[in-house]
């Protein structure tokens, strides 16, 4: 029934209308207003090139924002955690195995003070801009760096005789801060 009724369509658009005195078939519409042409495509997409051109600055430079935004409060956060633990260690700072200065600090005890056996931490934070977790030592007869490691193996540098932690990452932020004196 449905191809009877797209016959008798059909047959019907065949006859000459009172405005268009050729039958349908013998009129074709153009090609032109069938599809969008080549040229037409090309400067559809030339235009959003550019938009995107002119947008994606502004999303990269927020995402960097945000990232030495997070810096920050990760450093302020270790800060504040590596102070409380001093006070309630009698003045001994996290890195010392078993709590005693005159050991060299290492990672395992400053990574199990901090997490595991007293929970000021769930996890040793990631630094936003290289992704480590890992924290370089500094033991108490070293002098603290004054820039960070070439390596992407840390991710914060840690004096415990001083206190000290700073980011393990060269350069400089959007206010021409470098990202180690944080």
């Amino acid at each position: 029934m449905i191809g009877l009724i797209y016959l008798r369509r059909r047959r019907t658009s065949m006859k000459p209308q009172p405005d268009n005195p050729i039958p349908y078939p013998l009129h074709p519409i153009p090609y032109t207003h069938r599809a969008f042409t080549l040229t037409e495509m090309l400067i559809v997409i030339a235009i959003l090139g550019i938009l995107a051109a002119i947008i994606l600055p502004e999303f990269q430079s927020h995402s960097q924002q945000a990232k030495e935004s997070s810096a920050k409060d990760t450093l302020r956060i270790l800060r504040n955690v590596i102070e409380l633990y001093t006070v309630q260690h009698n003045n001994i700072p996290p890195g010392y195995p078993n709590d005693d200065p005159l050991q060299s600090p290492s990672y395992k005890p400053f990574s199990d003070q901090m997490t595991m056996h007293h929970h000021y931490l769930s996890e040793i934070p990631t630094n936003p801009f290289n992704g480590s977790r890992t924290i370089k030592l500094i033991g108490n007869n070293e002098p603290f760096p004054s820039e960070p490691f070439a390596s992407d193996l840390y991710g914060w540098i840690y004096k415990p005789a001083t206190r000290t932690i700073k980011l393990n990452y060269p350069g400089t932020d959007s206010s021409g801060r470098a990202y180690f004196d944080y």
